[in-house]
């Protein structure tokens, strides 16, 4: 089927190959990549744009004996085909498939597990030094892109590295900036030539001499390397590089694997850190994805031939909601501000971008940086509201700690894609917000059991004047009626939905309708099950808890949140603390380990969470 991509299952095999054979493997891997994406869904744009460069890498070091590093790892596709992969690719983001990341228990080949973006330099500088502690003269090459490039972790690597003058090659992924071809062509001339080896001993031998002439050598030494910065400052955007500590390479074509090849088995006989500005496109290969790269970053199911995916359901997904929630509320108050971390099209502000772009701000991949400016807006007056993923606001941990809760700014934190999130897998898993939220002080932490109680709750949120948590799912919401005034619900107040004497279900969020599912399995069974929604993790209803606890003798609760210090763990201190020793709980969630990746269904019944395991459980517990 494949002329050369059937012939190599390893890094070894793909050395076997002729440069002048690797243009068309590329060609290969680029519809490798559609056939099996299609079908599977991925992270699609970023990976067609990696392809040469990956190939060249691979061709050019020697992986694992040298280590690869892949920034957040969405354009590690290629990696993966080339490593051994190949065959069990089409399971990749599938149940007990492949991950859709780079991970170490996976291969030898994927030096480090990644999910989150910016930490590819630090840990490749790691390794680095670790080389050296070692006294080999493997490479460490961290391959970041120019997003990635944005997030302040980054910059205290590189800082680091420039003055530690390890062997650490980082590789600038560009598939954002706009090189004009006369600009692109002369920097890949002298980037071509400036890394041989006769032109940098050369340049070392020139400075040696320069040094011993009497007098003026150590002036025309100090004009030469301002002539040599001067020159590379004007045509290359090279300088802040060059004033780290590194070697600058670059612009370099992407694309054009012999040009690559040739730098990079030039750079393999080089020491100390190197960054190689590489530009490539998005989606490159394949239209739909050049000419609209951000809706193919991750892709569904689609149509190769016509760029159409499967049609989506019926309901809105939570985010759309949320979207259109906050546009609405903004309209009628100019102190609403949105902030997101460069998923403006994920989080649901895009619409809010094109109607107020001067009230919003994308920050990029830097949530410390996002929430701290959040806080700076609370501070003179206006009403921020920070819409950023659960997994990725564990980065902002100090910032909502130190400049948000600590100084009671009112700053609203809609934590998108909270609870498990399917087949991105364990670092996208938003399982353990309500843990590492509900005990900072101020903060108020609540979860929506549908798309019309999450309108209600952000209109909370930003007018309750101080800081506020609010997470909901990824996917589609119930359908249910919307209503048509949006109110302020009470703080700490939830609510009871079925009446029961024998137990109570107390759930929170996403898995309120499991739960009064599963309370009618059980009425079935000659169970009467009460059903509490609790909407709020922080402050808990009280005396609605204790009511139902006093009744019944039995409470259960559930939540999509790690078990530990989550919103059962809450219940458990109310209880104690008023003395309810005597009231029997039993917890469900998610237990003390990593959840792999997989359909939301398929990870919901597996942790036992869905409306079959809660009926499964509360029966188990009421006849024990």
């Amino acid at each position: 089927m494949y002329t050369y991509l059937d012939k190599i299952n390893s890094p070894a095999d793909l050395k076997k190959l002729k440069p002048e054979q690797l243009p068309a493997l590329a060609e290969e891997v680029r519809r490798f990549l559609l056939e099996t994406v299609s079908t599977t869904g991925g992270h699609l744009g970023s990976n067609l744009g990696a392809v040469e460069l990956t190939i060249a890498l691979h061709y050019c070091f020697d992986s694992p004996q040298d280590k690869i590093v892949w920034d957040v790892g969405h354009q590690a596709y290629t990696h993966k085909i080339l490593t051994g992969r190949r065959e069990r690719f089409p399971t990749q983001r599938q149940y007990k498939g492949l991950s859709g990341f780079p991970k170490r228990c996976e291969s030898e080949h994927d030096a480090f597990g990644v999910g989150h973006s910016s930490t590819s330099i630090s840990a490749g500088l790691g390794m680095a030094v670790a080389c050296d502690l070692e006294g080999t003269k493997n490479h460490a090459i961290a391959v970041i892109g120019d997003g990635s490039l944005t997030g302040g972790m980054a910059f205290e690597a590189l800082n680091q590295a420039g003055h530690l003058k390890k062997n650490l090659v980082v590789v600038l992924n560009d598939n954002e900036m706009s090189i004009s071809k006369n600009v692109g062509a002369f920097s890949s001339f002298i980037s071509r030539k400036m890394t041989g080896r006769y032109f940098r001993d050369l340049k070392k031998e020139m400075q040696g001499l320069l040094r011993n002439i009497p007098a003026i050598g150590t002036d025309i030494l100090h004009f030469a390397r301002r002539a040599e910065n001067s020159l590379k400052g004007f045509l290359t955007p090279g300088s802040l590089f060059e004033a780290l500590g590194f070697d600058y390479l670059g612009p370099l074509d992407g694309h054009d694997l012999p040009q690559l090849v040739e730098v990079f088995n030039n750079i393999n006989q080089l020491d100390g850190p190197l960054l190689v500005h590489v530009m490539t496109t998005k989606g490159k290969g394949y239209k739909p994805a050049e000419d609209t790269p951000s809706k193919y970053h991750g892709v569904g199911v689609f149509d190769v031939a016509t760029g159409k995916g499967a049609p989506k359901a019926g309901s809105k997904s939570y985010t759309e909601v949320f979207g259109e929630t906050i546009v609405h509320l903004a309209e009628q108050d100019p102190k609403i501000v949105a902030i997101t971390a460069a998923m403006p099209d994920g989080t649901g502000l895009n619409r809010f971008a094109e109607r107020f772009p001067k009230r919003f701000f994308d920050v990029g991949i830097a949530e410390q940086h996002g929430m701290a400016f959040a806080a700076g807006l609370a501070a003179d007056g206006f009403r921020p509201v920070a819409a950023i993923y659960s997994t990725f606001v564990q980065r902002a941990y100090d910032q909502v700690f130190h400049d948000i809760c600590l100084q009671n700014l009112p700053v609203t934190i809609a934590m998108d894609r909270a609870g498990l999130v399917g087949d991105d897998g364990p670092t996208h898993h938003g399982v353990f917000d309500l843990s590492y939220l509900r005990h900072l002080p101020g903060m108020t932490l609540m979860a929506p059991k549908d798309e019309n109680e999450l309108r209600h709750m952000l209109k909370t949120a930003v007018y309750s004047g101080a800081p506020m948590a609010m997470r909901y799912p990824r996917g589609a919401g119930y359908g249910v009626e919307m209503d048509r005034e949006l109110t302020s619900l009470e703080i700490g107040k939830g609510e009871l939905l079925v009446e029961g004497n024998d137990v109570c279900i107390v759930a929170i969020g996403s898995t309120v309708y499991p739960a009064l599912q599963a309370a009618e399995t059980l009425k079935g069974r000659g169970i009467a099950a009460g059903v509490i929604n609790a909407r709020f993790v922080k402050p808990l209803d009280a005396n609605l808890i204790l009511s139902a606890a006093g009744q019944t003798g039995r409470i259960v609760t559930v939540e999509e949140n790690a078990l530990q210090g989550g919103f059962g763990s809450a219940v458990l201190e109310l209880l104690f603390d008023n003395g309810r020793q005597d009231v029997k709980i039993k917890r469900l969630g998610i237990p003390d380990h990593y959840v792999e990746h997989g359909s939301q269904a398929q990870l919901r019944k597996d942790l036992g969470i869905d409306a079959e395991g809660i009926a499964a459980a509360v029966e188990g517990f009421v006849k024990s």
